[in-house]
């Protein structure tokens, strides 16, 4: 990628072509399968996971690589598209297990009846005994997209597990030991079966009785930036694995993976100093190493000022303003 002035603060328009993206910057987003590199141990810990049908929890900084690890699990497995759960302070159980419309479904039986009233009685209750259908108002989470019965397990990836609300991991245990749900809705539902769509997904899965039950435990990872402590209980039940300091050796082969080339001095220079800085307790994630030696490497005519500059905002640390 080469640098160019595409904004010039005069207001003049110009007709001007981006040049390329970084890799990790194209759209829509590809897996970053081919760059990971694990470091040592986390091998061992996926494949534990693996073996014994444990979640992986895995713990470290920021941009760290923890949520990449899965998509090259799924990948060498054939474990399909990875599903992703995002927690935040608001997120709950249900809403990974399924998602429940009812306003959309109580709207939906109100035109209904007013289509009914408007036709007549007759048509009025032809279209009530086969429209009022519960299906179009339910979809299945991520958690409970999972959890289907299949001949392969799914990959999930529940991202930031300590952005929860404190009583979340303690929700989760039931679901994650017994690998089972149900949908209440469904349950007392006057159809036996029901089609659902699946997360992040057109596809349908018939639910018999509302009730799911996994026939293979899905690939779960689950990632921390180790700003809490978990309940024993919850602990017990994952395999644990926590990232490695960024050493320079790491970071080179990083570096390496995403460029597909050896880094120069330049590059060199911003790998030693971003790991003395992390190693300081400075809190810096790898994206922006990697945005750093993206610009500041391709580029050899900048002033030195203005190298200097481009340097500090792009490895600004992150816990400052």
């Amino acid at each position: 990628m080469t640098w160019k002035p595409y904004y010039h603060g005069d207001g003049e328009p110009r007709q001007t072509t981006l040049a390329d993206p970084p890799p990790w910057r194209t759209f829509p987003r590809t897996p970053q399968h081919e760059e990971f590199r694990p470091p040592p141990g986390l091998t061992d810990a996926v494949n534990a996971a693996l073996h014994l049908r444990r979640p992986l929890l895995i713990t470290g900084p920021a941009g760290s690589g923890k949520s990449t690890v899965i998509e090259q699990v799924a990948h060498e497995l054939d474990l399909g598209p990875v599903l992703r759960w995002h927690i935040t302070s608001r997120s709950t159980l249900a809403e990974a297990l399924y998602r429940y419309d009812a306003l959309g479904r109580i709207h939906a039986q109100s035109l209904q009846a007013a289509m009914g009233n408007r036709l007549g009685t007759h048509t009025k209750h032809r279209h009530h005994r086969g429209g009022d259908d519960i299906a179009p108002f339910l979809q299945l989470g991520p958690l409970g997209t999972a959890l289907l019965p299949a001949k392969r397990p799914r990959a999930l990836l529940i991202d930031e597990i300590d952005k929860s609300d404190l009583d979340l991991p303690s929700d989760l245990l039931e679901a994650l030991e017994r690998g089972e749900y149900e949908i209440p809705e469904l349950v007392r539902y006057r159809r036996p079966k029901v089609k659902v769509r699946q997360w992040d997904s057109q596809d349908e899965y018939v639910i018999p009785g509302g009730r799911v039950q996994c026939t293979q435990f899905p690939f779960i990872v689950l990632t921390s930036n180790g700003e809490r402590d978990f309940p024993p209980a919850f602990l017990r039940r994952c395999i644990r694995y926590t990232m490695p300091p960024l050493t320079p050796e790491l970071l080179q082969t990083i570096v390496h993976a995403h460029f597909k080339r050896e880094p120069d001095a330049n590059a060199q220079e911003l790998i030693n100093t971003f790991a003395e800085r992390v190693g300081s307790g400075e809190h810096l994630a790898i994206d922006q190493l990697l945005n750093a030696v993206a610009l500041l490497t391709d580029v050899h005519e900048f002033p030195a000022q203005q190298r200097q500059e481009l340097r500090e905002l792009l490895l600004r640390e992150l816990s400052r303003a």
